[in-house]
């Protein structure tokens, strides 16, 4: 009887931990990927959560602007995107084209 108890209580635990600690937020390093997103967002709005949500990125804490629907900026090279062209954190490959984190505007002269 005992070492069911425990076995069960020490389950409970691993599973409160488990939830609790969840997944840290992705680091926060300097914007060194050309995309073309449609859209940037704040990282605390609800649209960067429910795509961080899908996508299983905890954005808590983060206070970064957060492209969505996003790509490689220049396809051919040299060519605008039509979108908006960011500067942005390298997006995980998983994430897929939805979402880049730390993204900011591209100005004339960084384009090169």
């Amino acid at each position: 009887m005992f070492s069911k108890l425990s076995a069960v209580a020490a389950y409970v635990l691993i599973a409160a931990a488990a939830t609790l600690t969840g997944t840290p937020p992705p680091p926060i390093t300097p914007p060194t990927s050309l995309q073309c997103c449609e859209r940037v967002v704040p990282s605390t709005s609800d649209d960067a959560s429910r795509v961080a949500a899908v996508l299983g990125i905890d954005l808590d804490g983060l206070n970064v602007p957060i492209g969505l629907a996003c790509g490689n900026e220049f396809e051919p090279p040299n060519t605008p995107c039509g979108d908006i062209n960011l500067i942005c954190d390298a997006p995980e490959e998983e994430w897929g084209s939805l979402i880049a984190i730390n993204c900011f505007p591209v100005t004339a002269g960084m384009k090169s």
